[in-house]
């Protein structure tokens, strides 16, 4: 599998906080990586800067490849970096997929063309296309039944599902999910997580932020403990999970398992 991100001494700072110090990950191609932790840690905050809604303060993300969000060019003989247009950056995050914990869909639209929206506007897709594609994503998160109502007549399960659908529109070559189920009643969260799960088993690359401890040993390829903003360990789900060596992991797994 070749590496689709490479995170490289990320260092995010807003005013005087300091949230990440610091941070490597790599996720190959094909691969799921959860990254756990409190609240506070600074996951949320990696992933916006994996897709371009936060600027790095110092260090590199590389994906696919290509510098993310950045341009180098050579100034005087020495490397220089430049932000990316917003065209060349919007291209770039085009290829990123993103869920949020909030569902943020179009209240005034159908799950059907909320879906199709991005597709149409984004990719200059006929309504035609656009329509068949929405349909068979919304067949893929088992709502072929709810395409023409609103958010408002759906669940939150629901609501999340069509979010899902709505990003996977783009084709993505990464999906990035932000606490997905934190949102929703205890018994709505399987069907999302049984989504993502199909979604990781077709190969999909994925970066997610949860507190479904159960489903990061059942799903992810690699588990990454992160707390105030550094990496604390970083393995299997069975080496972090099952078998933390770091006193800040061992006490955290201790109280949520």
């Amino acid at each position: 599998m070749t590496e689709l991100v490479s995170i490289q001494g990320v260092h995010k700072i807003f005013d005087d906080l300091h949230v990440l110090k610091g941070v490597d990950v790599s996720v190959k191609r094909g691969e799921v990586c959860v990254l756990l932790g409190p609240s506070g840690s600074g996951k949320s905050t990696l992933l916006r800067c994996v897709n371009g809604l936060e600027t790095i303060s110092a260090g590199r993300i590389y994906f696919d490849g290509q510098l993310l969000g950045m341009q180098e060019k050579t100034k005087h003989g020495k490397p220089v970096l430049y932000e990316l247009s917003n065209k060349d950056l919007s291209a770039q995050r085009a290829r990123i997929g993103m869920v949020f914990q909030r569902f943020n869909l179009f209240p005034h639209m159908t799950a059907l063309e909320n879906v199709m929206e991005a597709p149409i506007q984004v990719k200059g897709l006929s309504k035609q296309t656009a329509k068949e594609r929405a349909l068979d994503l919304l067949a893929r998160v088992g709502l072929s039944d709810r395409a023409d109502h609103f958010p408002s007549q759906l669940s939150g399960g629901q609501q999340q599902r069509v979010a899902i659908a709505r990003a996977l529109a783009m084709e993505p070559e990464l999906m990035l999910f932000d606490e997905p189920t934190s949102a929703l009643d205890p018994e709505l969260v399987g069907e999302v997580l049984s989504v993502m799960q199909d979604l990781a088993e077709s190969g999909m690359t994925m970066i997610v932020v949860t507190h479904e401890i159960a489903f990061a040993r059942e799903v992810a390829n690699h588990v990454v403990f992160m707390d105030e903003g550094v990496i604390v360990e970083a393995g299997t789900a069975a080496e972090v999970i099952d078998n933390p060596q770091h006193p800040r992991a061992q006490e955290f797994f201790g109280k949520v398992m």
